[in-house]
């Protein structure tokens, strides 16, 4: 299952056995405050009919004066259970019927034990009831899920065929009418949609158990050379000794393919971009145009520039929640921004 559905589980799972859970917690407190009174109930009528033959050993029977007592009602002291009854011809005193309390907690100790059990029982059922429930619940969406994820598929294997085609005309109008504005737009347009087509494609995959050890260093040189032929006058500083990581490779390289390409793209001309390994950190650090609201960056369309569609970000914080990789951001205004990757969960110890 991936997040979403896990999530949705959990939720569904949650919702059901704590809301059945908390019927039958109320009913077992019910319940067992019925059996007390029944137990209580049987005792006094043990006492009462006691009170008439005198044969019953297991009661303690004596005289008192009488006072406020009520006659017939069950009284509950620290040690003893106690009753009283009238005696014929007699108004001065009373006979006290009395049970030991050790004897009275022990029946109330069966009867919790009993219930107790009856109770964990019942629990055990809710429980596989509830992940039954949450499996069934969870059925349609992971339909809905699957059907997305192919119709997402199918739509950019067939972006394929016209971006070709654009692509290829764009270079053959730019060798005929030479290059102008236009066909640069065509161009970077193309572009554009090629990123998103990587995007979407990162986005939909499952990267959790697609790991492989991989050079860090070697990875982030990669990432640069590729970078430095589209910004030329950028200067790029990498301070990364050996460090390897334990991850996946094409969601990595995603994400710092997108912090690195805003770092230079949003940057100021001779600007520079250093890239730091610290402490299990990586610090992606510019000195740009920085960004206005940082609360707001990794939301699904976001952007403070007219460049680009706002989905790179999200897609980032996605795959960094997928890796186990914490990312934060720190950024101002007209001086720059850093994203620092915490990449301890990936490190081998």
């Amino acid at each position: 299952m991936n997040k979403v559905e896990i999530e949705s589980f959990l939720k569904s799972f949650l919702l059901f056995f704590l809301s059945l859970g908390s019927l039958l917690v109320a009913v077992f407190i019910i319940d067992q405050q019925k059996k007390v009174h029944l137990l209580d109930e049987s005792l006094l009528t043990e006492m009462r009919l006691c009170s008439f033959d005198l044969k019953c050993p297991q009661y303690d029977i004596s005289f008192v004066e009488k006072s406020s007592q009520d006659l017939y009602s069950l009284y509950k002291y620290d040690n003893t259970l106690t009753s009283y009854y009238g005696i014929p011809k007699s108004e001065k005193y009373l006979m006290q019927i009395s049970l030991n309390a050790d004897k009275y907690n022990s029946k109330l100790q069966t009867l919790e034990h009993k219930a107790l059990w009856n109770f964990f029982i019942i629990l055990a059922i809710l429980f596989l009831l509830s992940i039954l429930f949450s499996f069934y619940a969870l059925y349609p969406l992971r339909n809905a899920l699957l059907l997305t994820h192919e119709f997402i598929r199918d739509i950019l294997h067939d972006f394929n065929t016209p971006l070709s085609s654009l692509r290829l005309n764009s270079a053959m109008l730019e060798k005929e009418l030479g290059s102008n504005t236009k066909i640069t737009r065509i161009q970077q347009s193309v572009e554009n949609i090629l990123n998103l087509q990587q995007h979407l494609r990162s986005y939909l995959q499952d990267h959790s158990l697609q790991k492989e050890l991989l050079d860090l260093r070697k990875i982030l040189e990669q990432r640069v050379q590729n970078l430095k032929g589209s910004y030329p006058d950028i200067t790029f500083d990498l301070d990364i000794g050996r460090v390897s990581v334990f991850t996946s490779k094409e969601a990595f390289e995603r994400i710092l393919d997108n912090i690195l390409s805003n770092a230079a793209k949003y940057n100021r001309k001779n600007g520079f971009v250093k890239i730091k390994f610290d402490a299990n950190f990586l610090h992606i650090t510019d000195n740009g145009k920085g960004i206005k609201n940082i609360n707001k960056i990794f939301e699904r369309f976001y952007k403070e520039q007219e460049r680009g569609i706002g989905i790179g970000l999200h897609i980032v914080k996605k795959l960094c929640d997928e890796l186990g990789i914490k990312i934060s951001v720190q950024s101002e205004l007209n001086k720059g921004t850093q994203f620092s990757l915490d990449l301890s969960k990936l490190m081998l110890h």
